[in-house]
């Protein structure tokens, strides 16, 4: 997997530096032979995060065009090494995402760097394309607890963004919805609030202000009031998101009972496991409540089997149909969400026999 690299071979004036903290490299992949690293240590760490996925690209990319071929043939070996590169990219960026949703922010740090190197090569240093690799980078320090660092990275994101004229509201809500993060790190939990406002805004100008896309702005905001002593605020928030992800979820399910065909993965990896977590710390803090709520509590019991329904594990599926089932019993007024949970538990059980 690894050899050690004689700095005298190389080339006058070519320095091999290590993937991940550009310090000189004694060791060379051998599948590649186009990644180095300082250590072992460097190299396992780079090969769980990414490399792994794309060291067979990385050859196909670093394939240099036939000698003495005709220059329509160059032009066609350009345009499908740009191809891949933007794959390379894209590789980079869902590994990133993936990480961060698992909160193995250490594994997130050397596939959003390659994210960052890649997107960079493609698009520009100065493009924004760049600024969904910052923003992985800031939100993987800010787990780390290295709010400087993430700070860095957050600047060259803002800098990035007030450079682009007319940039999208998708990248301004990432933009404040990681900002709100780190303000919310270092304890400064106005300014935290303001970017959260500016997320929910740019997410509702995008995707409509009832998506679960905005619904994540106003979980953040919901942390933030719980930490400044305001359950009730909290609270209403917590609710504003449950019935946002009920009512996408729901709709999920009766296009698929519509269509009478099996549900095909509505959620990646890491969009499941982000929703997972979010509704169960909302389930988790209602039934904590003083006076809680179980029709609540049984939708977002509900809210929770249908997403792992939607995500094909249907042993979760059935847990928390089954949790949603006992937490409505003794509701009168629930027919339709307890038909819901019936026709959910006996899909679920039906996929397991």
């Amino acid at each position: 997997m690894s050899a050690t690299i004689n700095p005298l071979a190389n080339p006058k004036g070519v320095k091999k530096l290590c993937e991940l903290c550009q310090k000189p490299a004694k060791l060379q992949c051998t599948k590649c032979l186009v990644t180095f690293y300082c250590n072992s240590d460097h190299q396992q760490t780079d090969w769980t995060s990414i490399h792994g996925k794309v060291c067979p690209l990385l050859v196909s990319i670093h394939t240099p065009a036939p000698f003495s071929t005709l220059q329509s043939d160059r032009e066609h070996h350009h345009k499908e090494t740009l191809k891949k590169q933007k794959h390379l990219v894209e590789i980079a960026h869902l590994e990133s995402q993936r990480w961060v949703s698992k909160k193995r922010f250490q594994d997130v740090l050397p596939a959003a760097l390659l994210f960052l190197r890649w997107a960079m090569r493609v698009y520009g240093s100065c493009a924004v394309e760049l600024v969904p690799a910052y923003l992985l980078l800031a939100q993987a320090n800010i787990g780390l607890g290295s709010l400087s660092q993430a700070h860095e990275y957050l600047s060259k994101a803002e800098w990035t963004v007030m450079k682009t004229p007319g940039c999208s509201h998708t990248v301004l809500h990432q933009l404040h919805r990681t900002l709100g993060r780190l303000h919310a790190a270092m304890g400064k939990y106005t300014s935290a609030l303001t970017h959260f406002a500016n997320d929910v805004y740019y997410a509702s100008e995008m995707f409509g202000l009832g998506s679960t896309v905005t619904s994540g702005g106003y979980f953040l905001m919901a942390d933030v009031f719980l930490k400044q002593n305001k359950p009730d605020i909290a609270h209403s928030l917590y609710t504003e998101v449950a019935n946002s992800w009920h009512t996408h979820l729901c709709k999920l399910m009766d296009g698929i009972g519509q269509s009478g065909t099996q549900p095909e993965k509505c959620f990646d990896e890491a969009q499941c496991v982000e929703a997972d977590q979010m509704l169960r710390c909302i389930l988790e803090f209602e039934e904590q409540c003083v006076k809680p709520r179980p029709d609540q509590s049984a939708m977002l019991a509900h809210s929770l089997a249908m997403l792992w329904l939607l995500c094909n594990n249907y042993t979760k599926a059935l847990e928390f149909g089954k949790k949603a089932e006992v937490l409505i019993q003794g509701l009168s007024e629930q027919n339709r969400l307890r038909e819901s949970i019936h026709n959910l538990l006996q899909h679920a059980e039906k996929q397991l026999e």
